[in-house]
């Protein structure tokens, strides 16, 4: 398994880039963090992962080992392959992906292009006792979590409800949080 990759950006693909490794050139896919990370010609290290398929052998890059580990505790999920994987991994970062897992915040997942609500489902079934609970969630994320379903009902994007509470007081109720949402824009 090529575990990691130190080289020089040169050339951007669709979807990756082009590592060159003292003078080999390795397409990746990478992860939209993995892609900043790699802005310039500075040298870069990415940690990988090689998929092999009977009829293919694709590289992913990533910005940090815990997008990697991730990435595999998805690729275990009946119906995710490696590229709703990808999109998956591109849309959050690795902590607020296991945040998402442990509040069972399928609405995070259903926002994704290329993932329903029955594979959101199944990821966060499955994924739960593999990846562990946080810490980090405490007796306000349930609250947060209905203020912004509710945004999303009413029409705001994922990210479109998080930045409208994001300037909200957190202490109030979820419905008033939504009210001040709602005046605010």
């Amino acid at each position: 398994m090529i575990a990691s990759l130190r080289g020089r950006p040169v050339a951007r693909t669709l979807d990756g880039a082009v590592l060159d490794v003292g003078g080999v050139g390795y397409a990746l896919r990478l992860t939209l963090r993995a892609l900043r990370k790699i802005e310039g010609d500075a040298e870069v290290t990415l940690d990988t992962y090689l998929h092999v398929r009977e009829d293919t052998l694709q590289l992913y890059g990533f910005a940090e080992a815990a997008e990697r580990e991730i990435f595999e505790h998805l690729l275990s999920v009946s119906g995710v392959g490696p590229k709703v994987a990808l999109a998956i991994l591109s849309g959050s970062t690795p902590r607020d992906l296991r945040r998402a897992i442990a509040l069972e915040d399928i609405t995070r997942f259903v926002a994704i292009p290329g993932v329903g609500k029955k594979t959101a489902e199944r990821v966060v079934l499955e994924l739960k006792e593999k990846l562990g609970v946080l810490e980090e969630v405490g007796p306000g994320a349930v609250p947060e979590l209905m203020a912004r379903d509710a945004l999303v009902e009413l029409g705001y994007s994922l990210t479109e409800a998080e930045r409208a509470l994001a300037t909200t007081d957190p202490e109030l109720s979820p419905e008033e949080r939504v009210r001040q949402a709602l005046k605010a824009a």
